[in-house]
C-alpha cells in the first residue's frame, strides 16, 4: 500500500468542476490524499478530496463559500484481469500504461456531493417577490399592496383615508 498527498488545481472550461450554482472555482487547488492498494484484480484507491467552493445562495443570490471534502473509492482493474475481461470499458476505470486516471473519480465524488440549491446560512429568508430586495434587509413591516384589478372599480366607493 502507498499513500500519496497532492494538490492539484482545478479545471476550469469546458468542464468545470461543479454545477451552475456553485463549484470549484478554476485554478484553485484540490487536495488530493489517497492511499493505493494493489489488490489481486487491480489497483483499489481510497482516500479524500478536499476542495474550496464558490457560488450564490439560491434564495438571496448573495456569494456563498464553502469548503467540501468527499470520500474516495474506486477499483482500477489491470489489462487482462477477469474484472477487465467481464465488465464494459466505461463501467471501471482501468490501469493503463501502468498509470491512473483519477480525474473521473475526483470529479464524481465532489460534483455528486454539491448541493443543486446552495444556501448562504440555513435560515435565509431570500428576496421579496415584488421588490425584489433581501428580505434580511428589509422592515419587519415590509409589504406591498396588490389590488386585484377585477375589484378595482369598487375602490372608489371606498371612503378615502
Amino acid at each position: 500500500m502507498r499513500s500519496y498527498t497532492r494538490s492539484i488545481p482545478a479545471p476550469g472550461a469546458p468542464e468545470p468542476l461543479g454545477v451552475e450554482t456553485i463549484g470549484v472555482p478554476e485554478g484553485s487547488t484540490v487536495e488530493l490524499d489517497v492511499r493505493l492498494e494493489s489488490v489481486t484484480e487491480g489497483v483499489y484507491v481510497s482516500g479524500t478530496a478536499h476542495a474550496v467552493l464558490e457560488g450564490e445562495c439560491a434564495r438571496c443570490l448573495d456569494a456563498v463559500h464553502d469548503e467540501i471534502t468527499v470520500d474516495l473509492g474506486e477499483l482500477f482493474a489491470y489489462p487482462d484481469s477477469a474484472t477487465d475481461e467481464t465488465t464494459d470499458a466505461d463501467e471501471l476505470p482501468r490501469v493503463v500504461d501502468e498509470q491512473l486516471d483519477l480525474e473521473q473519480i475526483v470529479r464524481d465524488a465532489l460534483v455528486l456531493t454539491l448541493p443543486l440549491a446552495p444556501l448562504c446560512r440555513a435560515d435565509c429568508p431570500g428576496l421579496c417577490v415584488d421588490c425584489g430586495e433581501k428580505w434580511a434587509d428589509l422592515a419587519p413591516d415590509h409589504g406591498h399592496e396588490t389590488l386585484d384589478p377585477r375589484w378595482a372599480a369598487l375602490r372608489e366607493h371606498l371612503p378615502a383615508d
